[in-house]
C-alpha cells in the first residue's frame, strides 16, 4: 500500500487557535480526521507528524526514506522562510516526490520558501483544501513514477 508521509511544521499545532483570520478555525484534529478520510477513501496510508523543531522533521523525513515511505507532503510553516537544512535533506531523499502545502497564500504575504526548490510542486492559498490538492498530487506523481534506471 502506498505510504505517505505528512509533517506539520513550527507553529501548525496550534491550528484552528492562531490567527484565524489567515488559517481559520479548523482545529489540528479537525484537519487530520479530513486528511485520515481522504486516505481511506484513496486507499492510502498517511502519518501524520506535527513538530516545532526542525531536527525533528528532519529525523522523521530520513526515518520516512529508510522504512521506504512514497511520497512526502508537508507544510513546513515556520520552517519555510529559513531551513536550508531540510531542504537539503529533501533532496538528498531523491526520488522520493517532494509536494509543499501552504493553507495561505504566502506569496501574497511577501513571503518566499526556501524549501520549494526541493519539490515537485507547491500547493497554496486554498486553506486546508491545500493539504488534500497536494495529497493527490503527490497520488498522481506516485502513480506516474518513472522506474529507476537499471
Amino acid at each position: 500500500m502506498t505510504r505517505i508521509l505528512l509533517i506539520n511544521g513550527a507553529n501548525m499545532e496550534w491550528l484552528g487557535k492562531r490567527e484565524p483570520e489567515y488559517y481559520g478555525t479548523t482545529t489540528t484534529d479537525e484537519l487530520d480526521a479530513l486528511l485520515r478520510d481522504h486516505a481511506a477513501a484513496k486507499g492510502y496510508d498517511i502519518d501524520i507528524v506535527y513538530t516545532n523543531h526542525e531536527g525533528e522533521a528532519l529525523d522523521r523525513i530520513y526515518r520516512g526514506a529508510r522504512e521506504g515511505m512514497d511520497g512526502l507532503v508537508m507544510n513546513p510553516a515556520g520552517f519555510t522562510f529559513g531551513s536550508v537544512a531540510l531542504q537539503h535533506c529533501i533532496k538528498a531523499i531523491k526520488p522520493i516526490p517532494y509536494v509543499e502545502v501552504h493553507m495561505t497564500q504566502i506569496e501574497q504575504r511577501g513571503l518566499h520558501s526556501v524549501i520549494a526548490e526541493a519539490a515537485k510542486g507547491v500547493v497554496f492559498g486554498f486553506g486546508t483544501q491545500s493539504y488534500i490538492l497536494g495529497l493527490d498530487a503527490m497520488l498522481h506523481l506516485i502513480d506516474h513514477r518513472m522506474p529507476a534506471p537499471s
